[in-house]
């Protein structure tokens, strides 16, 4: 009980922040997470990709410093190097967003941990959080499980950024980070002892010199609820520490320029970054550049995700799938649209998966070659089972194509999905190819039932939710329809207008054509007595009896209307008129360079005003806050976000405040009930032409619903290990315009699911009592789940009359226990001579010789490369004196590039680093070799000949190990 009352407390002050600002400065000085994070990851990613442009022999033009943007260093990275090809930084912004997101959370779900924040002297804990971390980052890699890698980092920096504000490294004079936090085989040094006093008083109102001068690392204790403290020693400070306001009295943080030690602030920030920095080149050593920049987003291009029922009659569905997607991967191949990543996902009944994801072309055109359609018999499948693991799987935003021509056999699940499309903002479109005609199950010979339209409805329901279509076609048309797919895995596609009628209603609809918009594409979907009307900015109408004339260029395709607009020279306002009584759905698109997204945010109700990332939907009747980031951020007025009912009956306007870099914090007041999509509105001024539309719209895709319910859950620990059980508390309650109601009395029913279908138990319903319900959610992961996996929980709430739910999702990640904390060690064997005169270098070689062995008990060192050296690598491997596995790597350069560094990874992505460089007198004679013979022998760079099988004890004074 003590457990669940605590959670909810923590929930309810927001405001209990204590760090680095985690979003926001609202004073426009002090430096947040935000932006600790941000400049170091856009600095590194920029690093890795002039890295790997001066391996390819081009050019990298880019100033890398503090101040580079997403679309600068987006362009340097780019292979073509061309500024003015159409390039989006959306999917870039929104991967470190996400991770920014991550970085934040941390001061809600961990507000009362100190070995998070590294506050209370917990500096062995806060290391352990640090490597326990970073070895689930560099694991998910390694299943190629970026999302997951990418929120687990966003956790870690928060608490390594902590150290610097909450410690006393900076006032101790240190002008480096402390690389030891994140080399968990070194041991901490000079902490100060449990009963050594390290502060005394502030006075006068400041703290400049309440830090005791003995030279001893400490941190400031926290308390939200007790002044007690160790005797001498220092606190956070702040209005929230009850620890400050008992002798020593102040606190010594660096949160921000207000704080006790404020001055020290921007120190404090920048070591922040360095260590930030310090630390993504640890992963990218881990885990090697192409993998590295594929954690961080940098792509231009969504993933290729397919979901497809494989039973019996689906034998023309999946050639289709072949068809197009085999087209795609082989267009995109060696392109900067080339996907990231793609996803396959089959479904039939009984079976759902397994999810199949991959960044190789060449494996997935394997996989996708192998499906073919058998079994089946009974009509409904498993495709929202399905449909679940892409969601979960996917990076958000992503864009999902399901095929089938069944009924959902599991449509509990809908409220599940609505709550995954929500929480990830990932649009789904359905193929549905059994609507017009009775589904035949050729490999039986019989015939079934036709798909209803209530299960049609289902599918239909879900797409709207997500912005996506359901496309009902012949299935000898499907291949027509399928150029929808192509359409939207273009470069840089934006949605300008969006809108579902339900029930149908004939209707006019306007929107902006902007100056910066490419092939504008539009979608209309409904029955086929649907007709409409095309009207320019010019004032030129074109019929839907028109298949071709002046505006456009139409098809039809089952139930789907697909316009090729020619917008040249006519930006401004244009019109669609539909005429139906049925439902219809009416969408469209561009490519622009020019985009936005959002986040749901919550404020904090006290401490210093800072937002952190809510789950679910926002309250009816209430107020609701979005974090909205811009592209192009730079030519950009913002003007006008707005929250648009579905039936277009409502629209409310937020109010707009910059927080920088492209930023805004749009506040929405008393949101009635319903479901909402977002409408952002504004200025282009990149045209210097006066004949340019400047004036621009763009809606995002997925819907916003609100809920008078309220669900919280908060786990202790996002971390399970393989074997072990999880516990997640969670409440629920109804709330009226926003605010909790505490005389509320009702049952609700609730739902558990979880997308790995690990063990879980949850109670079925919950009861209010004095406002509030709780309950807890027991999860347990097998012993075999491979350490680096996400699972993701959904808990939903839904009333008594069923007409009202919410939910919470929460992503949890398996992470081992980590045992081999230790880096590979390098013994030198030798290094060799170069000419003194630089005039000779051509003409003469030089060699560097190492042994590096991970130890007896060590994982094995799996990868030896350069990471600087224009030389050659060879690599054999021998038994050591007492059993271990010894690496023998020579290298041999020119002498005209006399240094070299050699990056050595072990099997959990502990690296260490050799540096070497030629002499210039006699070498140093070494111990006398020991015999050996090389099991294996592998080569870098240009061919050369085979080692010598001598592995030497000595140690090169010429080398470095870090």
């Amino acid at each position: 009980m003590t457990a669940l009352f605590m959670m909810a407390l923590v929930v309810s002050l927001p405001g209990l922040v204590y760090s680095f600002n985690p979003l926001i400065s609202f004073n426009g000085k002090s430096t947040t997470h935000r932006d600790i994070t941000q400049r170091a990851v856009l600095r590194k990613t920029a690093e890795v990709c002039r890295d790997i442009a001066a391996s390819e022999g081009r050019e990298f033009l880019l100033t890398i410093d503090d101040n580079v943007s997403f679309l600068e260093v987006q362009r340097a990275c780019s292979s073509t190097g061309s500024s003015t090809s159409l390039q989006s930084t959306i999917k870039f912004l929104n991967s470190i967003l996400n991770m920014i997101l991550s970085n934040a959370i941390v001061d809600v779900a961990f507000a009362l941990s100190e070995k998070h924040h590294f506050d209370d002297e917990s500096f062995r804990g806060g290391r352990d959080v640090i490597a326990t971390g970073v070895a689930a980052v560099k694991a998910s890699v390694r299943l190629e499980n970026f999302v997951a890698g990418r929120s687990t980092l966003g956790r870690v920096l928060h608490t390594l950024q902590d150290f610097y504000s909450h410690s006393n490294w900076v006032e101790l004079g240190n002008m480096a980070p402390y690389s030891i936090l994140i080399t968990p085989d070194q041991p901490l040094q000079n902490l100060a002892g449990l009963s050594t006093p390290t502060c005394r008083s502030c006075s006068g109102g400041s703290c400049a010199t309440n830090l005791l001068p003995q030279g001893l690392l400490t941190s400031g204790y926290f308390s939200l609820f007790s002044p007690d403290k160790p005797a001498g020693k220092c606190s956070h400070g702040g209005s929230l520490d009850q620890t400050s306001t008992h002798d020593p009295v102040g606190g010594i943080n660096k949160d921000t320029v207000e704080s006790n030690h404020g001055s020290f602030h921007q120190k404090a920030a920048d070591l922040a970054v360095g260590a930030t920095l310090e630390l993504l080149e640890d992963i990218r050593l881990a885990v090697g550049d192409k993998d590295f920049l594929l954690l961080m987003g940098l792509s231009q291009a969504p993933v290729l995700c397919f979901v497809i029922d494989t039973t019996g009659s689906m034998s023309d569905e999946i050639a289709e799938v072949k068809r197009v997607s085999f087209k795609i991967i082989d267009e995109k191949r060696g392109t900067p649209q080339e996907p990231p990543a793609y996803i396959l996902v089959p479904f039939n009944d009984p079976d759902f998966g397994p999810l199949f994801m991959t960044t190789n072309a060449d494996v997935i055109k394997d996989r996708i070659n192998s499906l073919t359609a058998e079994g089946g018999g009974d009509e409904p499948e498993f495709s929202l089972s399905g449909l679940q693991l892409a969601l979960t799987a996917a990076p958000p935003s992503s864009e999902i194509f399901l095929f089938t021509d069944a009924p959902a056999k599991d449509a509990y699940l809908k409220n599940t999905i609505l709550a995954l499309i929500q929480s990830s903002k990932s649009v789904v479109t359905f193929y549905l190819t059994n609507v017009f005609a009775r589904r035949r199950r050729r490999s039986q010979g019989v015939a079934s039932r036709a798909m209803s339209r209530s299960d049609d409805q289902l599918y239909s329901d879900l797409a709207q939710a997500s912005g996506g279509q359901a496309i009902q076609v012949r299935k000898a048309d499907l291949s027509f329809a399928t150029q929808v797919i192509q359409d939207s895995l273009a470069t840089a596609v934006v949605t300008v207008f969006q809108v579902v009628r339900n029930p149908g209603r004939p209707d006019r609809f306007t929107f902006t054509v902007d100056g910066s918009l490419r092939n504008v594409t539009a979608y209309i979907t409904g029955t086929s007595s649907l007709t409409f009307d095309l009207t320019s900015s010019t004032g030129v109408t074109q019929s839907s009896s028109q298949s071709s004339g002046p505006l456009a260029s139409f098809s039809t395709i089952g139930n789907l209307h697909r316009l090729n607009i020619n917008t040249d020279n006519q930006t401004g306002l244009w019109e669609i008129r539909v005429n139906s009584t049925n439902p219809y759905s009416v969408k469209v698109t561009g490519q622009s360079t020019l985009n936005f997204i959002y986040n749901l945010v919550e404020a904090d109700e006290g401490g210093r005003g800072d937002f952190s990332v809510k789950e679910g939907r926002p309250p009816s009747g209430g107020n609701a806050s979005l974090l909205v980031s811009v592209t192009e951020s730079d030519t950009v007025k913002v003007t006008e976000v707005t929250m648009l009912d579905s039936s277009g009956t409502t629209e409310v306007n937020g109010s707009l405040q910059s927080v920088g870099k492209g930023t805004f914090l749009v506040t929405f007041s008393g949101i009635p009930a319903g479901d909402f999509v977002v409408r952002l509105r504004g200025e282009d001024n990149s045209s210097t032409s006066r004949a340019t539309q400047r004036s621009f719209q763009r809606q995002a895709s997925t819907q916003i619903s609100t809920s008078s319910i309220s669900v919280i859950a908060q786990a202790n620990t996002t971390n399970i290990e393989p074997g072990s059980t999880i516990s997640v508390p969670f409440t629920v309650a109804t709330t009226v315009n926003g605010v909790v109601n505490d005389s509320a009395t009702e049952t609700f029913t609730v739902r558990t699911n979880n997308d790995r279908g690990y063990s879980l138990t949850a109670p079925s319903t919950v009861t209010i009592a004095a406002g509030i319900a709780n309950g807890t959610v027991t999860l347990t992961a097998p012993a075999s789940a491979a350490s680096g996996t996400e699972v993701t929980l959904t808990i939903e709430a839904e009333n008594t009359a069923a007409n009202d739910i919410n939910y919470a999702v929460l992503r949890l990640f398996v992470v081992a226990k980590v045992s081999d904390i230790s880096r590979p060690v390098c013994q030198v064997v030798r290094s060799t001579n170069c000419p003194s005169s630089p005039a000779l270098c051509t003409s003469s070689q030089w060699e560097f010789v190492a042994n590096l062995t991970d130890g007896i008990n060590g994982t094995g060192i799996e990868s030896l490369t350069i990471r600087q050296g224009n030389g050659t690598l060879n690599t054999s491997t021998a038994a050591g004196v007492a059993g271990e596995n010894v690496t023998v790597a020579s290298y041999s350069a020119s002498c005209c590039s006399q240094n070299v560094v050699l990056a050595a990874v072990d099997r959990v992505g502990n690296v260490g680093t050799c540096v070497g460089q030629a002499r210039e007198s006699t070498p140093v004679s070494t111990a006398a070799p020991v015999t050996t013979t090389a099991l294996k022998t592998t080569s870098a760079g240009r061919h050369t000949e085979s080692l010598s099988h001598f592995i030497y004890l000595g140690v090169a004074f010429s080398v470095l190990w870090k």
